[in-house]
């Protein structure tokens, strides 16, 4: 199947963009995508999950990864870093009226120094203080990164909104965002169906947000992502399997970390970086189950959305959140859909 970037565009009224949480976590809508559509708020979502149903969550943590400040010659730069290279290098954007050159000297928040060492691809590789740790500083001087279709600065309450309740480790410029609509109360009503919960870990990094830039989808390649994915969460995904239980993926991050995970026939635990990109055609391995949001036009996160759902099936339920005025993206309402080779029992 020879697939372009326009397969994956459609029609978003800006008035439908999310710029704000709503006051409580699960007060969402809730699409349903099975046999038919269903429209549901996110605290129906006990009902469509089966007892020894296993409910797989990211648990990374977002950084301050945004940050200000000056080049020697007094000109602004906003840094906005990728990803850390260890205590004290990293991958970074940088927004300035010139980019800087190797071994320029940039003064970030008034505060330290960092020297570009130079570029890989379209990042900057940054050297920070060797006498301080750079996630110490990021999150002591840096600014919370609400992505960039967010018309606003970040607010005291984007402190919380913006992570999840069970965000645990650092190292994500961008939320989980399927993630935010859970709360404790979620949490609990979840277990109390018979529901399993089990965590992994994948680090989103700004190349989340970056457009495809190629027609043809052959041609692109993906940013790479850090994951980790621990035996525990590998032993109840088996555990699942053998008491008839789905694997459902709480978030396209949780679903790239299982499936890159899974790319040697079985699922392995173990850390390390994917540059998975999914495609309609791809074998899912893991997920039998997706909870996600709804994403941005011609992105790679609604092309895997698409893989595992059907391009129809999406296509349909798209057009339906759009004429029904579910809200998009970040701070928006969620979908629960499952593998395109399958359909949901329960009613919808």
């Amino acid at each position: 199947m020879s697939l372009t970037v326009d397969d994956f565009d459609y029609e978003l009224p800006s008035r439908l963009i999310a710029q704000a949480p709503l006051a409580e976590r699960s007060a969402s809508r809730l699409l349903v995508v099975g046999r038919t559509l269903g429209d549901r708020r996110f605290a129906d979502l006990p009902a469509f999950v089966r007892p020894n149903d296993l409910l797989v969550f990211n648990d990374t943590r977002v950084l301050h990864a945004r940050l200000f400040g000056v080049k020697a010659s007094g000109g602004a730069v906003e840094v906005l870093l990728e990803r850390p290279l260890g205590a004290h290098e990293a991958l970074a954007q940088i927004r300035a009226s010139r980019p800087p050159g190797a071994g320029a000297v940039l003064r970030l928040a008034d505060a330290f120094d960092v020297t570009v060492l130079g570029r890989a691809g379209e990042f900057f590789h940054l050297k920070f203080p060797p006498d301080a740790d750079l996630l110490a500083l990021v999150e002591r001087y840096g600014k919370l990164p609400l992505p960039p279709y967010i018309r606003r600065a970040a607010a005291d309450a984007d402190e919380s909104r913006y992570q999840t309740v069970y965000a645990r480790d650092p190292g994500s410029v961008a939320a989980p965002t399927a993630g935010l609509h859970f709360d404790q109360g979620m949490l609990a009503a979840l277990a109390g169906r018979g529901a399993k919960l089990a965590w992994l870990t994948l680090h989103v990094g700004a190349g989340t947000f970056q457009p495809v830039r190629v027609h043809d989808l052959a041609e692109h390649r993906m940013h790479r992502e850090r994951y980790l994915i621990p035996p525990a969460t590998v032993e109840a995904i088996a555990a699942a399997r053998a008491s008839g239980g789905r694997v459902i993926a709480i978030g396209t991050t949780s679903m790239r970390a299982l499936e890159a995970a899974a790319q040697g026939g079985e699922l392995a635990a173990g850390e390390g970086e994917t540059g998975i990109f999914i495609l309609p055609g791809f074998r899912f391995r893991v997920a039998d189950a997706l909870l996600t949001n709804f994403h941005l036009p011609r992105s790679t996160l609604l092309m895997l959305v698409s893989a595992f759902a059907g391009m129809e099936t999406v296509h349909c339920a798209y057009a339906h959140a759009i004429a029904s005025d579910y809200r998009f993206f970040s701070y928006g309402d969620a979908m629960f859909l499952t593998r395109g080779d399958e359909m949901l029992h329960d009613a919808v």
